[in-house]
């Protein structure tokens, strides 16, 4: 191959500043991209034929012709561009730049330059870029901000989104930080104690602008965190967290302060964990908000928990069983008596499962009761209990108290302890219908949790109708959704969870769009099995069988384990390989 594409010129950076991440790379670039696995040489030689035939004003350069014509994408030139000048990359849907930059780079001045100040190191600040090869762009970007400049290489389209995204947020955030400043006393003094209460306070806007951002996103929870040098937020949007805000130190108690006066905590009380609720309006909605504070090595960590009163419930078809899935546990659920157990780690979305089920099963003819920590859906209908350690309500002494009100179904939020799980077992085995979950990896797992607790497995094989094992995965944005080359190690997992197709076209992932905040992900849903107490499946519980035993049985009676649907999903486009190898295992 003759040639393929630009040499680099000197990477370009600023006199003085830091090492760049690595040593420039002096390949072509198209060469890097052959060789990175990306494209073919000969979409690179029809590109640089491309190039060649085009006037000199109109010239484009090699790697957005490739991107134009759809052999690479932005993300891949992104990666070849940081190897050939030997700086980093960087992932603007994960993290969000320094507040305190954004002054030193006006919104005009970075969209010229395409780019967005994002934290310092040292006396240096990391300078996010779309297009390093633009001459002396270090240099400019030095002299503009006035300290020296490190370079790190971003998609342009992400850059741009996190850029609009990250002025628009802090429009006006900066007068509120230096008013607070003003009340607080330099940022380099030591932390105010005062508490602000007044709805005009610099702290009070910041939180309330923190809870807005994160019922506008959809984000289930906000983590609010000291750092040595900042405070960090991030909101965990489809079950994965994204900061959204970085905030100056100056700021960690008055923010810990304000939200424990909203949840009723002590204010003064840091060294040890609390936890309270606030009710607010926000965004125009109703919320009940968890919250959790523990101190740190630089202050207090709050996390809130969103709860929104005005959520839509799930009905069973919603929530991603295949047909013959969803047939066979309405089925189980319709017995009147019994356990159904849902199985998975935190926020697989099995109390969402639940409430599903209490739904489909609920009537005026029977009495159906919870016991929950805490109640997440308020029920019109249901007679629901939370539990109260400190004041010695459990979920076992719950469980007993409800067996003495009639009830017929029971929902019992987590089997957590033995006591539990032998009133549960219990109340299954004398008529009750019983759902609850357990922390487990699949649903064959789930039986032996009981027998770890030390629950006889006769008693389990008696009283069980079923488990069912579950995970939530992000679904692929449908407004940029693409296709795209998964990696070696993409395809070893993906052919060992079963999959057979090796077509291109077949895999599809999100390119980040307004619509899905720039993270090619829009929404999850659930990926289900569910393991029936059949004839055969009681016999091994019983005879003590190993985990693995009693999975290859309900496999050969019927059962569709969660990686054959995760494969599925993949193969639909609905997921990603990425997003199956982040929350279904294949063991």
């Amino acid at each position: 191959m003759p040639s393929t594409g630009e040499a680099p010129e000197a990477a370009p950076s600023a006199p003085g500043a830091p090492a760049t991440a690595e040593v420039a790379d002096h390949r072509p670039l198209g060469q890097i991209l052959v060789d990175l696995g990306a494209v073919d040489a000969d979409a690179v030689e029809a590109a640089l034929a491309e190039q060649a035939g085009q006037s000199a004003a109109d010239r484009q350069r090699i790697g957005h012709l490739l991107v134009d014509r759809g052999h690479i994408d932005q993300p891949t030139l992104a990666t070849a561009l940081a190897t050939q000048f030997g700086l980093a990359t960087v992932n603007l849907t994960r993290s969000s730049p320094d507040t305190s930059l954004l002054a030193m780079l006006t919104r005009e001045v970075a969209e010229d330059l395409d780019a967005l100040p994002l934290r310092r190191e040292g006396a240096a600040v990391v300078v996010a870029v779309a297009d390093p090869t633009l001459p002396d762009l270090a240099a400019i970007l030095s002299q503009t901000v006035g300290a020296e400049v490190v370079l790190a290489v971003s998609p342009p389209g992400e850059l741009a989104r996190a850029r609009a995204k990250a002025y628009e947020a802090t429009e006006g955030l900066g007068d509120i930080i230096r008013a607070f400043e003003a009340r607080a006393g330099a940022p380099a003094q030591e932390e105010t104690t005062t508490v602000q209460v007044d709805a005009n306070a610099p702290v009070v806007q910041v939180i309330t602008r923190i809870i807005e951002t994160a019922v506008v996103e959809r984000a289930s929870d906000v983590h609010i965190e000291p750092m040595e040098d900042r405070v960090r937020v991030r909101n965990r949007i489809d079950g994965a967290l994204k900061e959204v805000l970085s905030l100056p130190t100056s700021m960690s108690q008055a923010l810990s302060s304000r939200v424990k006066i909203m949840a009723g905590l002590n204010i003064v009380e840091r060294r040890r964990p609390q936890d309270g609720q606030i009710e607010t309006v926000a965004a125009g909605r109703p919320l009940d908000i968890r919250v959790s504070t523990a101190g740190t090595m630089f202050g207090e960590s709050v996390v809130l928990r969103i709860l929104d009163k005005q959520r839509a419930l799930y009905g069973l078809h919603d929530l991603g069983m295949p047909e013959d899935v969803e047939k066979e546990y309405r089925e189980v659920i319709h017995s009147p008596y019994g356990l159904v157990v849902c199985a998975g780690p935190t926020g697989s979305g099995k109390t969402t499962t639940l409430y599903s089920t209490l739904q489909t099963v609920k009537s005026d003819e029977i009495n159906v009761m919870t016991v929950e920590d805490p109640v997440e859906y308020v029920f019109p209908d249901i007679n629901q209990m939370s539990i109260n350690e400190t004041a010695g309500l459990t979920f076992a002494s719950g469980l007993r108290a409800i067996l003495r009100q009639d009830p017929d179904s029971i929902l019992v939020g987590e089997i957590r302890d033995a006591e539990t799980a032998r009133i549960a077992i219990q109340a299954a085995l004398t008529g009750h219908f019983v759902l609850s979950t357990v922390h487990a990896t699949d649903a064959a797992r789930a039986m032996h949790r009981f027998i770890d607790m030390g629950i006889e497995p006769f008693l389990l094989a008696s009283s069980v109708l079923a488990t069912v094992g579950q995970r939530l995965v992000r679904t692929t944005c449908t407004s940029c959704a693409q296709s795209y080359r998964p990696t070696p190690e993409e395809m070893d997992f993906y052919e060992r969870a079963g999959g057979t197709r090796a077509d291109d076209d077949v895999f599809r992932r999100g390119a980040g769009c307004d619509a899905c905040n720039g993270t090619g992900y829009y929404g999850r849903i659930g990926v289900y099995e569910v393991l029936r107490m059949t004839d055969a499946i009681r016999e091994l519980v019983i005879g003590r069988a190993q985990t693995e035993e009693i999975r290859r049985t309900a496999i050969d009676e019927g059962m569709s384990p969660m990686q054959e649907r995760a494969v599925g999903l993949i193969d639909e486009g609905g997921t990603t390989v990425a997003e199956v190898m982040r929350t279904v295992y294949v063991v």
